[in-house]
């Protein structure tokens, strides 16, 4: 999300300008699935993670510049908000030692970080929903340099006419209802980010198959309970995402004009399906046309960049959102899954990687697919109870009916994971270390949320501030140890 661009205004011819270009970059795109080469031969996969800040407190640290000019390494970078940095691991083949060096580097690289961070006050932690945030950060105030997110929050809102309004009621009774004039409470959210290039023919299998577990990834990765000092999902980081970029007034909503942070309708066929609908439901946030003619560019044997159609791409938040890019002139195409929560460790989020790179290979590759036998409905409504109830989820699966998400996982899930990641070429000894996390898990009830949430309720006697702040503490000395969450 950081790509830089002017601050600017955006006129009516503007606007008409970019959708006529944004359509023709969609006919060069069809024509080069039927035609160009695409880079599949040997597929990457690839890993972000969005990061907090806080002081030694365990409150927010509105400090991003100085801790990214500390940190100097061109992998971080700046995020939404103050209190966000993002860090991108360099890309992996899973057959060469994939998962290990993903978590070598990340390791070595978030260790770097916070000690050259803290030297400027800003300590960094891995969680879905960052708990000691307060209404005061929520304002343009505490916005990234970057004016591409000023630019955004600025079109957001003028899309959307009104204030923003988060309203969300959580499973034991509390329940959140604030107003905002920015997108800030977007930055609330911080991410694990897993991509995972495939080829134009793979590549609806590949989503849907991302589209059916992501109900099982929130299950058993849940990490964000708590904002602004209410108990809510066990997963807030969805239902505050989707309000949070929310562009249409409640008349819109009405109309069933569709959301931007968007799970889908429909199981697809193709790539083309996912970014025909971006085009043909989403008007522009930002309407930035280049002087490309891609067309021109394609009949003259090189690779267009299709940049009006990216950014398009980049300003609706599918939970799998498709990406089309290009590298040293050649192009490929990836599914970037956004669901995961980010930490607790850097453990917890190599078992996280290796459930959903094993799970959808598996699925991809299966016979008889499983979306073939449940509806899209299903997955949806899965992906929002297991938000909503985290570990303790009890969801829809074709064959069973409902059953509860952590005996899914180990009675069906996790002999699939492993055979996808045989199929990918990881190693036994890996496998056997990264998915048993995620047995121990399923087995012991506990993840991140559940570990914080018990944690606040031994210190429920306190001002809800101090716990939380008092828990984050906790929770990042954990965090430090790199001993999965289920051990704490």
């Amino acid at each position: 999300m950081g790509e830089e661009v002017d601050l600017q205004e955006f006129t009516p011819s503007d606007r008409t300008r970019h959708r006529e270009k944004v359509r023709r970059c969609l006919d060069v795109f069809a024509r080069m699935l039927r035609e160009a080469a695409f880079d599949t031969d040997d597929p990457m996969t690839g890993l972000e993670v969005e990061l907090n800040l806080v002081d030694d407190s365990g409150d927010p640290a509105l400090k991003n510049a100085e801790a990214l000019a500390a940190i100097a390494d061109p992998d971080f970078q700046t995020e939404l908000g103050q209190f966000n940095i993002e860090i991108n691991v360099p890309p992996a083949k899973l057959r060469e030692r994939g998962l290990e060096r993903f978590e070598d580097n990340l390791r070595r690289s978030l260790n770097d970080a916070e000690t050259k961070s803290a030297e400027v006050g800003a300590h960094l932690v891995m969680i879905g929903v960052l708990p000691t945030l307060a209404e005061g950060h929520m304002g343009l105030q505490s916005i990234s340099g970057n004016p591409r997110y000023r630019l955004l929050s600025e079109q957001i809102l003028g899309a959307r006419g009104e204030d923003l309004v988060i309203s969300i009621s959580g499973a034991e009774g509390e329940h959140l209802e604030t107003t905002s004039d920015s997108i800030l409470p977007e930055a609330a959210c911080t991410s694990t980010q897993l991509h995972v290039q495939t080829s134009p023919d793979q590549f609806a299998a590949y989503w849907n198959a991302s589209q059916a577990i992501s109900a099982i990834q929130l299950a058993v990765g849940a990490n964000s309970p708590y904002l602004l000092g209410k108990n809510l999902w066990r997963e807030t980081r969805i239902p505050l995402f989707e309000q949070a970029t929310d562009t249409r007034s409640e008349e819109l909503k009405a109309q069933g004009v569709r959301p931007r942070v968007w799970f889908g309708e429909r199981w697809v066929t193709s790539v083309f399906d996912l970014f025909e609908e971006n085009v043909r439901y989403f008007s522009a946030l930002l309407p930035i046309t280049d002087d490309e003619d891609p067309l021109a560019v394609l009949e003259a044997g090189g690779t267009p960049g299709l940049s009006e159609l990216r950014l398009h791409n980049g300003t609706i938040y599918r939970w799998n959102r498709p990406v089309y890019d290009v590298n040293d002139g050649v192009p490929h195409l990836r599914v970037e899954n956004r669901v995961l929560a980010a930490g607790p460790t850097v453990s917890d989020t190599m078992a996280n990687a290796a459930l959903y790179f094993g799970l959808t290979r598996a699925l991809a590759e299966s016979e008889r697919p499983l979306w073939s036998q449940m509806s899209f409905s299903a997955a949806e409504e899965n992906f929002h109870v297991a938000a909503r109830h985290g570990i303790d989820a009890q969801i829809y699966w074709p064959s069973i009916g409902q059953v509860s998400a952590t005996e899914l996982v180990l009675r069906r899930l996790l002999p699939l994971a492993y055979e996808g990641l045989a199929a990918w070429g990881v190693e036994t000894a890996t496998a056997e270390r990264l998915l048993g996390i995620i047995e121990q898990r399923c087995q012991l009830g506990t993840n991140g949320a559940e570990w914080f949430a018990r944690e606040m309720a031994q210190r429920s006697g306190q001002d809800r501030f101090d716990a939380l702040r008092a828990t984050l503490l906790d929770y990042r000395a954990h965090m430090h140890t790199n001993e999965p969450v289920h051990t704490w």
